[in-house]
């Protein structure tokens, strides 16, 4: 189907069917009746303040990351579901640990350790990793570990070298012909390996209201051709909000191409909502969506169903993938994942070898064992199944393909 015909989005993305998705999770981690605690998120950090209950709102903002305003009472019923599980997700590690019938311990540890990095993992997340299971790689990606506070050389708060090539307005250009727009600090859940786990959103200017400043800059600079949406997860703002971004970048006529980095398809699969799907489909650019999973166990049904109908209306779907101790790196895991991944018409795209952030240091596997692993790979799979293995290095001009 021409990606501009007149065929209506009703058409091509079929209704959910709540019977084949019902199956996928398991209730236990659903919804949490009677919670203790609800986060209150401020524009001075990316991470949530834990306030008292009370009634909470959604709202635009222009501040690093959205703020839930305390003062006016909303049912939950008139909220969009992604916006109820998001304010319903865990974030207390003796709660997860509990849920997955783990041992106390390990939450004690989690706690010791989640003080500037706060835990946050989605209900739905939850649910797809084992029961007492501590090693579990999805609960890997999400639970505090002591490790986190080794002082380990080499592993410094800027891994990438992004701060020199802030443009001051959320903008970041680090290589020719492409920008990168921080939409905002905020995230749906906190992977203990994030390469801006320590990044100054607040100064960086990535809230909305520095859009039209950075619209402004991107529309002077002809050698621009694709603008990145990152963040953060660029899909944690609004609707309406992202479709005036998409309409202001498409009015710049050297624009072409429009990237999408997120991690939401994942943890967050309500998040992908008719409307989502209408901005992404009438826009004139061409529109790329890069996924973020590292584990075959992350695709679920759900998953899998939000996905597929991203698919009908986004022409390029990849998947990037981080390559991480005790999570994915085995040949087998590899595989189980470009496997899943093709079946949902997702091109595998990168594996990187972990960004040296500091405090993910347990994650860290040796380049030499990455190359043997894509190796494998390449004996096993087909050529279009196998990802490439990529180190991004500062003030380089482009990533290093490593096999």
């Amino acid at each position: 189907m021409p990606r501009h015909s007149n065929t209506s989005l009703a058409t091509i993305i079929p209704p959910v069917n709540a019977d084949s998705t019902a199956t996928c999770s398991s209730e236990l981690f659903l919804k949490h009746p009677h919670p203790k605690e609800t986060p209150l998120y401020t524009g001075e950090s990316r991470f949530p303040t834990i306030m008292t209950t009370a009634p909470i709102t959604f709202l635009m903002e222009t501040s690093t990351v959205r703020v839930i305003d305390r003062t006016t009472s909303q049912p939950s019923a008139v909220r969009e579901a992604w916006k109820q599980e998001l304010a319903e997700a865990v974030r207390d590690p003796t709660e997860l640990c509990t849920l997955l019938n783990l041992d106390p311990v390990v939450a004690h540890r989690a706690d010791n350790t989640s003080q500037n990095f706060p835990l946050l993992v989605p209900r739905g997340f939850v649910s797809r990793m084992q029961q007492g299971d501590p090693n579990d790689p999805l609960l890997l990606q999400v639970l505090p570990r002591l490790e986190e506070l080794d002082d380990t050389p080499g592993f410094v708060s800027d891994p990438v070298g992004e701060q020199p090539a802030r443009r001051g307005t959320g903008l970041i250009q680090k290589y020719h012909g492409r920008c990168l727009l921080l939409v905002t600090g905020g995230c749906a859940v906190h992977c203990r390996y994030c390469f801006r786990r320590e990044f100054p959103y607040a100064e960086s200017g990535a809230s909305p209201a520095s859009f039209a400043d950075a619209v402004a800059e991107i529309r002077s600079d002809q050698s621009i051709s694709e603008v990145i949406l990152s963040g953060g997860d660029p899909l944690l703002v609004d609707d309406q909000l992202l479709e005036t971004l998409v309409h202001d970048i498409a009015s710049v006529p050297h624009v072409r191409r429009l990237r999408i980095h997120t991690r939401i398809p994942v943890v967050l699969p309500s998040r992908i909502t008719k409307q989502l799907l209408h901005i992404l489909h009438t826009t004139r650019l061409t529109v790329c969506v890069v996924i973020h999973s590292n584990h075959a166990a992350e695709l679920d049904c759900v998953v899998a169903e939000s996905i597929q109908r991203m698919g009908q209306v986004v022409p390029l779907l990849l998947n990037q993938a981080v390559l991480l101790r005790g999570v994915n790196d085995t040949a087998e895991s590899l595989i189980q994942l470009s496997e899943r991944l093709l079946d949902l018409g997702i091109t595998p795209y990168y594996l990187h070898l972990l960004d040296p952030v500091r405090g993910a240091s347990a994650f860290d596997v040796p380049e030499h064992v990455g190359v043997q692993l894509i190796e494998e790979l390449r004996n096993r799979l087909p050529g279009y199944a196998v990802p490439r293995l990529a180190r991004e290095n500062p003030g380089t001009p482009s990533k290093t393909w490593l096999a």
